[in-house]
């Protein structure tokens, strides 16, 4: 344990590069580490803007009063999780996919048709690759993600077009945890000079 504090703990909120985000069809196998490949049934979904993820959290608190007005018991009673992105390689397939639904978009990186409809209810998984400071990997695994909502869409000489997406982290396993967030350094390479 340790006893005074460690500058080597603080980290950035930097993406990996090569590959910020992935996902997959549900019941895919999820990762176990930071470290290991993904699968090839792992689909690329590119880069994210500036703005990078934001997760966030929404709790319900119930709270039990005495007759005289005093809490005795303050707990939390529902716990959700949702990731918001704004992806910005929007020729990508794979993006457009995510974004309007995989029945609603056919064809490939630069050459495809999109239909703009309600995208179906289909979960999937997201992974979120990550660098941490000092050479540290980290990986974020959505193993029950769904679309939620999404922000506006414009289309000017001034800005990339892009798609903001906000996914629901749903229950995972039927205990409750919505995501897993692994950290870890890579193993050393072997052999040779």
């Amino acid at each position: 344990m340790a006893t005074t504090n460690d500058a080597t703990n603080v980290t950035l909120g930097k993406f990996k590069i090569g590959g910020y985000i992935y996902w997959a069809p549900r019941g895919t196998a999820l990762p176990t580490d930071s470290t290991t490949a993904l699968p090839a049934a792992y689909k690329l979904v590119g880069y994210l803007n500036e703005d990078g993820l934001t997760i966030s959290t929404d709790t319900d608190t119930t709270e039990v009063k005495d007759a005289n007005g005093t809490t005795v018991l303050k707990a939390i009673s529902s716990y959700a999780e949702s990731y918001q992105f704004v992806l910005i390689e929007t020729m990508n397939v794979e993006a457009a996919k995510l974004r309007y639904g995989s029945d609603n978009v056919t064809g490939q990186d630069k050459s495809m048709t999109i239909k703009h409809a309600m995208p179906s209810d289909e979960d999937f998984v997201l992974v979120f690759e990550l660098a941490r400071t000092g050479g540290v990997l980290g990986r974020i695994v959505v193993g029950v993600a769904t679309r939620s909502e999404f922000g506006d869409r414009q289309e000017h000489a001034g800005d990339a077009v892009t798609y903001d997406v906000t996914v629901a982290a749903n229950d995972m396993d039927g205990t409750g945890v919505t995501a897993i967030e692994y950290i870890g350094m890579p193993a050393p390479a072997t052999g040779g000079k």
